[in-house]
């Protein structure tokens, strides 16, 4: 008999209005529990939340918003910086967005009555992605439409542009390998820059088409994971330039791929919306089929959590969060 794979969320959130985006915080700031951020059309929301598999005093999920930030434009993208920190003598928060008007966002903020963002313009198209680049947080790095990555300064000024040749769909960068970024592109390369001399040295390729999003695995600085046209494809840097592996991963295109923070061989696919809800799917590299399966009204993005095995994704009002094995 053949398992069925399909399962409810295990934990909901409602929220006020369509999420387009949703970001665990990556790094260890110091707060109890876990740092999320979420935007729509036209907000960014700073939540904590804790669940009862990481703290038994919790019943199920303990959801509390922290700060809500007017955006004034769609939230595309959402990126934390190294540098926020919950528990120092004066907590620091700080995150930066990626608009619909092909603009950055810097958000700086005490936690309480301080609250700042700095504009950066530059890109002349639509940015896809965007990532802090250094362990100071001091160094953004960008992509978009404009078949371009730009990195930028903590100020806003440009320091470096990597022309592409096809849109720029995702960029990752590894606090273990901290002079590199990573550059996906649509027509399948991924390309590493080194940060200091601005050149590229290393390249890989998919044989499918589109290439719609990649990830850098954080448990293995060798292992590259994306999806392209319906597939999951994963690299074993540097045995090929080409796929070790590859799948179908939804029934139409793919759309987005994360790697699981806590382990080296979990990670996840969304499709694109079908008959108004989308697929999320998620997979080891240990077993042939997806070891589960849900689906969302409307989906979008796509989160692991630091330390759970653990994702987050947006939807109709609400935030959605499935819980696996390792």
């Amino acid at each position: 008999m053949k398992q069925d794979l399909a399962r409810n969320a295990t934990y909901t959130v409602d929220c006020e209005d369509n999420v387009h985006v949703v970001e665990f915080n990556p790094f260890d700031s110091g707060e109890v529990g876990s740092l999320l951020a979420y935007g729509g059309i036209n907000y960014v929301v700073i939540a904590s939340c804790r669940f009862q598999e990481e703290d038994t005093s919790v019943e199920g999920i303990e959801f509390k918003i922290i700060k809500t930030f007017h955006h004034g434009e769609r939230v595309v993208a959402i990126a934390w910086s190294p540098e926020t920190r919950c528990d120092a003598l004066q907590p620091l928060l700080r995150f930066a967005t990626a608009g619909g008007d092909k603009k950055i966002r810097i958000f700086t903020s005490d936690f309480q009555d301080k609250n700042e963002y700095k504009v950066i313009e530059g890109h002349s198209s639509y940015i896809n992605d965007l990532v802090f680049c250094s362990l100071e947080g001091i160094e953004i790095a960008s992509v978009g439409d404009d078949h371009t990555c730009r990195v930028w300064d903590h100020d806003g000024n440009q320091i470096a542009m990597f022309s592409l040749r096809s849109p720029g769909m995702s960029v990752a960068w590894h606090p273990e390998d901290t002079f590199k970024i990573m550059v996906a592109e649509k027509t399948g390369t991924i390309r590493f820059y080194d940060l200091a001399t601005h050149q590229a040295i290393l390249s890989l390729e998919s044989v499918q088409m589109p290439l719609m999003s990649a990830d850098w695995c954080l448990r293995n600085t060798l292992r590259i994971g994306a999806v392209a046209g319906n597939e999951w494809v994963i690299w074993e840097m540097p045995h090929s330039s080409y796929p070790q592996d590859s799948k179908p991963a939804h029934a139409d295109r793919a759309r987005m791929f994360r790697w699981s923070k806590c382990s080296e061989n979990l990670f996840a696919t969304t499709g694109y919306p079908g008959k108004m809800k989308s697929q999320l799917s998620i997979h080891h590299l240990a077993h042939p089929q997806p070891i589960l399966i849900g689906t969302t009204p409307v989906g979008s993005g796509l989160s692991w959590h630091r330390r759970l095995p653990l994702c987050a994704v947006g939807g109709y009002r609400k935030l959605f969060f499935w819980l696996t094995e390792m």
